[in-house]
C-alpha cells in the first residue's frame, strides 16, 4: 500500500513527465514521411501504420488509446536488445521515439501495463541513401561515443567489484557492513541502468522489485537481498544461510554476465541521448516516488546515480548540441545544475538522508526539478541527429 507521500510524489512525477514530452517537435505522423510511423497502443493491441521504413532517422509517434499506462520499444532482431524506448505513456497521451536505424530486421513492442514481453511485431528497415549519420562533426561524434563507452565499461567494472564485496559480506552474515555497502554498490548499476536494461533477460533477474513481480516469477537480485537486510517488522521469515548463499551467488553470476556483455557493446549518439532521457524517466517512475528502495529507503543514492549517468551522456554530446541548438545546450546545463542543487541539499557525509525523512515539500521540489529537466532532455536525440 502506498503512503500518502509516495502517492503524492507519483501524482507529481508521472503525469507531468508524460505531458511535457508528448509530440516535442510538433511533427505530423500523417504527413506522408516514410520515416514517420504512427503507433496506436491499446490494452490488447499495438497497431503500426507500417512495418517497413527506409534507413535513417525514424520517428515513432506513439498514442495510447488504452486504459493502462503503456510503453513502446524498438528492439533488435533478437527481441531483447533495446534500440530505443519510450515509457510511461498515460491513457490518451502521445509520446515520440526518435532513433537512428540502419538497415536490418527489428522487433516492435507495445507493453500495456508496463509488464511482460508486450505485444510484438516484426519491423524491417530497408537500405537507403540516408543510412544513419549522426552529425557533421565526425570528431565530436567519435569523442562522444568513445567517452561514453569508457564510462559504461568503467561503471560495469566497478559494479562487479563492489557487488563481489557486497555478496561476500552478506553471505558471511556481516549485515551492518552489507547495509552500508548496498547503496554504494548499486550506484554503479544505476548510472548505467538503461544499458543494463537493454539486456532484457538480465534486468528482471537483477533488479526486479517485489511489487512488479508477475504471477509465478521467481524473485532474485538486489531487491530480494535488500528485503532480507531491512526486513519488515512483522510477517517476514529471514533467509537461511543456505538461501543467502544462493541469492548472493545468483546476483554475482548475473553481474559477471552483464560485465561480459557490456565489454562487447558499442554505442551511437542517438543511443546515448535516448539513454540519458531514459535515466531521467527512471528517476521519475521509481526514485522520486520512493518506491525503488522500499525497504532500505536509499532512493536518493539511486536518484543521484541516474542523474550522474544522464548528465555524463549529455556532456559527451554537448559539443554537438552547441553547434546545432545552442539554446537547448544552455537550458540543459541550467536544469541539470538546478536539480543537482536540490540533491546536494540532502547530502549527509558521503551519502544522503533516508528517503522517508523527506518532507512532502522536498519531494515536490525534486519532482518539479525532474520534470523541468525531462522536457528539454526529450529534445536531445532529435538535436544530435538533425
Amino acid at each position: 500500500m502506498r503512503t500518502p507521500l509516495l502517492a503524492a510524489a507519483l501524482a507529481l512525477a508521472l503525469p507531468a513527465l508524460a505531458a511535457c514530452t508528448e509530440n516535442a517537435d510538433g511533427s505530423d505522423a500523417a504527413s506522408g514521411d516514410a520515416r514517420t510511423i504512427t503507433v496506436t497502443s491499446t490494452d490488447d493491441g499495438c497497431e503500426l501504420s507500417t512495418t517497413r521504413a527506409p534507413s535513417g532517422t525514424l520517428t515513432f509517434e506513439v498514442t495510447n488509446d488504452g486504459s493502462k499506462v503503456t510503453e513502446f520499444y524498438l528492439l533488435g532482431e533478437d527481441g531483447q536488445r533495446i534500440v530505443g524506448e519510450v515509457e510511461n505513456i498515460g491513457p490518451q497521451l502521445s509520446r515520440e521515439l526518435v532513433v537512428s536505424a540502419p538497415a536490418g530486421s527489428y522487433v516492435t513492442a507495445c507493453k500495456p501495463g508496463m509488464k511482460g514481453e508486450g505485444i510484438r511485431d516484426d519491423f524491417t528497415v530497408s537500405p537507403s541513401d540516408q543510412e544513419p549519420t549522426a552529425a557533421t562533426d565526425d570528431d565530436a561524434v567519435d569523442r562522444a561515443v568513445e567517452a561514453y563507452e569508457d564510462y559504461v565499461h568503467e561503471q560495469s567494472e566497478q559494479l562487479a567489484d563492489k557487488t563481489e564485496q557486497f555478496v561476500a559480506l552478506y553471505r558471511a552474515g556481516k549485515d551492518d557492513a552489507a547495509r552500508a555497502l548496498y547503496p554504494e554498490a548499486r550506484t554503479h548499476w544505476e548510472r548505467i541502468e538503461t544499458v543494463a536494461e537493454s539486456f532484457g533477460d538480465l534486468d528482471p533477474k537483477m533488479d526486479a522489485r517485489e511489487a512488479d513481480l508477475e504471477p509465478g516469477q521467481r524473485w532474485t537480485g538486489w531487491h530480494r537481498i535488500e528485503k532480507d537486510l531491512w526486513p519488515p517488522a512483522r510477517g517476514y521469515t529471514p533467509l537461511t544461510a543456505k538461501e543467502r548463499a544462493t541469492y548472493a551467488d545468483d546476483l554475482m553470476a548475473n553481474t559477471e554476465t552483464l560485465e561480459g556483455r557490456i565489454e562487447d557493446l558499442s554505442f551511437t549518439v542517438d543511443q546515448i541521448a535516448n539513454g540519458s532521457r531514459g535515466l531521467l524517466e527512471e528517476v521519475a517512475t521509481g526514485k522520486v516516488t520512493g518506491e525503488e528502495e522500499i525497504w532500505s529507503h536509499t532512493d536518493l543514492w539511486d536518484f543521484q546515480a541516474n542523474v550522474d549517468g544522464a548528465r555524463v551522456g549529455f556532456e559527451g554530446l554537448e559539443p554537438i548540441v552547441e553547434q546545432k541548438d545552442p539554446e537547448l545546450a544552455r537550458t540543459l546545463e541550467a536544469r541539470f545544475a538546478q536539480l543537482q542543487d536540490l540533491l546536494d541539499a540532502q547530502r549527509r557525509g558521503d551519502g544522503f538522508v533516508s528517503y522517508d525523512q523527506l518532507s512532502r515539500q522536498q519531494v515536490q521540489q525534486l519532482a518539479n526539478a525532474v520534470n523541468a529537466l525531462s522536457e528539454p532532455l526529450s529534445q536531445l536525440t532529435a538535436a544530435v541527429l538533425s
